[in-house]
C-alpha cells in the first residue's frame, strides 16, 4: 500500500517532506554565499602578502609587534608646528595719537586744570587729540601731541607755561585710549577689538581678554598681520615651556588670527564594539588606547591574533600585528603610537562565520521546521 502510495502520487506527506528539504538546501546554498564573513587564515603567509604587493607594484613591510621590536614605535611622532618668525619687542612705549582724550593738572592752578567735576568723568571733560594730532590749552595755544609720549607733552608744555607761571607745576596722562588698537579673530570664544594703553600687550593677553581660545583651536599656529606681512607664532611654545617668543608684544593694527586645529584622525574598523575616528591632533595615542576607546574587541567575532595596523609610508606601506591572545599583549600595544590616517583593522574569528550562517539560516529552518511536522501529520 505504501509502495502504491509513492508510485501513483498519493503520498502527500512524502512530496512536502521533499518540498521542505529542497527549501532548506537552497537557503544554505544561498546563504553560505551571501552570510560568509571575510576572516583572515593564520598565521599570516608573509611571503604571499610580499608577492601581492610587487604585484601592485606596492612594496609591504610586515613586522609583527612583540615585547623585543616595540621600542622601536613607541617613540612619539613629531609634528609639524609653525616657527616664530616676529620679532618680539624688548619694551614698550605709548606715544599719543588722533582721539586719545587727556587729562592736563596745573597744581595751584585750577583755571588751568580740566574742569571735571561731579557730573564729568576725566574722559568727558578732558583735552581730545585732533585729526592733526595737537589740542588746544589755554594762554599757550595749539600743542603738538600725536607721536609723543605724556611726559614730552609734559615737559613742553610747562616750558610754554612758565612765562605765566613760575616753576609750573604739571601732570599729562591719558584718560581715554582711542588711537591705537589690535584685532584679535579666529578660534577664540569672542573677537575683540582691543586698544592699547600705557600697559604693553601681549599675544596672551589679547587673547585672553577674547575670552581665550576654543577647545578647537590650533594655538601653535597663530599668524599677526602686521604692516602687509603675516607672521607665524608658535604660542603654544609659550605655554609649554615658557620661550618668550611664542608670546610677543603686540603693535598698532596688528591682526592676530587663531587658526581651526587640522583634523589628524586614524581610522579603527572590523570587529570593534564601536568602529569609529580617533583624534590625534591634540595627543598622541597609543594602540591599546585607541581599542579601549571604542570599546575594545566585540568577543565572540573577532580573532584575537588579528590586529592589524596599516601605515602608508613614502617607502610603501607598512603592516603591522598585535596578537592579543593573552592578554599581556596589551601592553605592548600600550608603546605603540599610531600615526595620522593609520588604519587599524580587527579581522573576524572563523568561528564567527559558521554563526552568522546558523544565525541567518533561523527563520528559513522555521519554516521547514513546520513543512515537515505538516508532512508527517499527513501520513
Amino acid at each position: 500500500m505504501q509502495t502504491h502510495e509513492l508510485a501513483t502520487g498519493k503520498g502527500n506527506g512524502s512530496n512536502a517532506a521533499s518540498r521542505a528539504l529542497g527549501l532548506v538546501c537552497s537557503a544554505v546554498l544561498a546563504l553560505s554565499g551571501c552570510s560568509s564573513v571575510p576572516r583572515t587564515d593564520f598565521p599570516v603567509d608573509l611571503a604571499k602578502l610580499q608577492d601581492q604587493a610587487l604585484a601592485s607594484d606596492q612594496k609591504v613591510t610586515a613586522i609583527p609587534l612583540t615585547p623585543g621590536n616595540i621600542d622601536r614605535y613607541s617613540a612619539p611622532r613629531s609634528r609639524n608646528k609653525s616657527a616664530t618668525n616676529i620679532s618680539n619687542i624688548g619694551s614698550w612705549t605709548y606715544k599719543v595719537g588722533v582721539g586719545d582724550v587727556l587729562d592736563v593738572v596745573v597744581w595751584d592752578h585750577p583755571e588751568l586744570t580740566s574742569p571735571a567735576g561731579e557730573n564729568r568723568s576725566p574722559e568727558e571733560s578732558g583735552l581730545r587729540v585732533g585729526v592733526d594730532g595737537t589740542f588746544f590749552y589755554p594762554y599757550v595755544g595749539t600743542m603738538e601731541a600725536a607721536g609723543r609720549t605724556p611726559e614730552q607733552i609734559r615737559k613742553d608744555l610747562a616750558e610754554k607755561l612758565v612765562r605765566f607761571i613760575p616753576d609750573p607745576q604739571i601732570v599729562v596722562r591719558v584718560v581715554s585710549y582711542n588711537s591705537q588698537a589690535v584685532s584679535v579673530t579666529g578660534e577664540v570664544e569672542g573677537a575683540s577689538r582691543q586698544y592699547l594703553t600705557e600697559q604693553p600687550l601681549t599675544l596672551l593677553d589679547a587673547i585672553d581678554a577674547s575670552g581665550g581660545i576654543t577647545d578647537t583651536a590650533d594655538a601653535s599656529r597663530v599668524t599677526v598681520r602686521r604692516q602687509g606681512r603675516v607672521f607665524e607664532v608658535n604660542l603654544e611654545e609659550f605655554l609649554e615651556s615658557g620661550n618668550v617668543r611664542g608670546n610677543p608684544l603686540l603693535q598698532d593694527g596688528d591682526v592676530v588670527s587663531v587658526p581651526k586645529r587640522r583634523l589628524e584622525e586614524a581610522y579603527l574598523l572590523g570587529q570593534l564594539v564601536k568602529p569609529s575616528t580617533i583624534d590625534l591632533s591634540v595627543e598622541d595615542v597609543t594602540l591599546t588606547q585607541a581599542l579601549t576607546r571604542v570599546g575594545g574587541l566585540v568577543e565572540d567575532r573577532a580573532d584575537a591574533r588579528g590586529v592589524f595596523v596599516f601605515r602608508n609610508t613614502p617607502t610603501g606601506v607598512m603592516v603591522f600585528q598585535l596578537d592579543v591572545v593573552t592578554p599581556l599583549a596589551f601592553l605592548v600595544g600600550t608603546k605603540f603610537v599610531l600615526w595620522p590616517e593609520d588604519v587599524v583593522y580587527v579581522t573576524t574569528a572563523p568561528v564567527s562565520k559558521w554563526n552568522a550562517l546558523i544565525t541567518s539560516l533561523l527563520p528559513s529552518l522555521t519554516i521547514t521546521s513546520s513543512s515537515l511536522s505538516v508532512a508527517r501529520n499527513v501520513q
